[in-house]
């Protein structure tokens, strides 16, 4: 089914190289910036994107547009837009596992879900502990073929999405086994849990926390065989009211951070070296929820605004499999 971009013509990118949406927080940012690249507007007539997936054998990018209870394509040869999946459980956080197929967080559906080759749905996590997840919200593939994910309770908390429900579990982080077939906790105390990523190495994970004010990104060591997590801290505060949301890394190590609310001009992409320091802005006319690299070289950032579906080519690449 195709989807009206109506809209998208009431968003005009920048007339001028370089676009000055893009902007230079430290100097060791501009090595990142392409000067003859601009932020382009590729999809709008959605209610609240996240997840963003790149399926390079396919050309084409999957999101989920939550309170229209649908999975969004876009077609990169074409720059058409359709739906999918519908319905799709209200899902969230999209990615793809190591043999290059769909996983999906589905808040209606309080679980995480495998797309096979055949279209067929595989359930991968649905209960811990003898009892319900809450609404796994974000989802990230580790080498050893292990899913990691987030599980808020925000698909509980009303019809807009998902369904209210009883939560019966602590938010926490979970990893499930690839060969046991079997669902660990990993880290838990967080409160709402949201987007994650590993660092390029495999060797830390990063975890937003959504229910603290000032919202924060915590940075864990990835220990022993590979299941543990240790020495938690925190490496970026959100200030100004800030939103960090959902984030990918480079093969730099940069942190790529979805942001907005908060105070004005917060809106758009922050990025931080792997210390934690501000060294970059994408500035964007809407909150950015979530992001994923992609693009013949994962050089092109693909970025969910609220409403609509933004991308910019950048001089750097994503870590492969984010």
């Amino acid at each position: 089914m195709a989807v009206s971009l109506t809209s998208r013509a009431q968003w005009k990118p920048s007339e001028r190289y370089p676009d000055p949406l893009v902007r230079i927080i430290e100097p060791e940012f501009a090595k990142y910036r392409l000067a003859l690249a601009k932020v382009e507007k590729i999809a709008s007539g959605m209610r609240w994107c996240e997840g963003p997936v790149w399926f390079g054998d396919g050309r084409y990018l999957l999101w989920s547009d939550i309170p229209n209870n649908r999975i969004m394509k876009w077609d990169e040869e074409t720059a058409s837009v359709s739906v999918f999946r519908y319905p799709s459980n209200n899902s969230n956080g999209n990615t793809r596992d190591r043999q290059g197929r769909l996983v999906t967080c589905e808040h209606g559906g309080r679980r995480v879900v495998r797309t096979e080759y055949d279209g067929a749905i595989t359930v991968v996590a649905e209960r811990f502990d003898g009892k319900p997840l809450n609404s796994p919200n974000d989802v990230v593939c580790k080498s050893d073929g292990s899913i990691w994910f987030t599980d808020p309770p925000f698909g509980l908390l009303g019809f807009y999405e998902g369904h209210p429900a009883r939560q019966e579990l602590p938010t926490n982080v979970y990893r499930w086994d690839s060969q046991t077939r079997k669902l660990g906790l990993v880290a838990e105390g967080i409160n709402r849990p949201n987007g994650l990523a590993f660092s390029p190495d495999e060797t830390m994970l990063y975890v937003v926390e959504a229910g603290v004010i000032p919202r924060v990104i915590h940075a864990y060591d990835i220990v022993g065989d590979g299941t543990q997590l240790s020495r938690k801290r925190v490496l970026i505060t959100a200030e100004r009211d800030g939103t960090p949301d959902g984030l990918r890394v480079d093969v730099d190590g940069n942190l790529w951070v979805g942001w907005g609310m908060g105070a004005e001009g917060l809106d758009g992409v922050s990025v931080f070296n792997p210390n934690g320091k501000l060294i970059g802005r994408i500035d964007l006319p809407e909150r950015c929820a979530n992001l994923c690299f992609g693009g013949r070289h994962r050089n092109r950032l693909f970025m969910c605004g609220s409403t609509s579906m933004y991308s910019l080519y950048v001089n750097m690449q994503g870590v492969a499999g984010g």
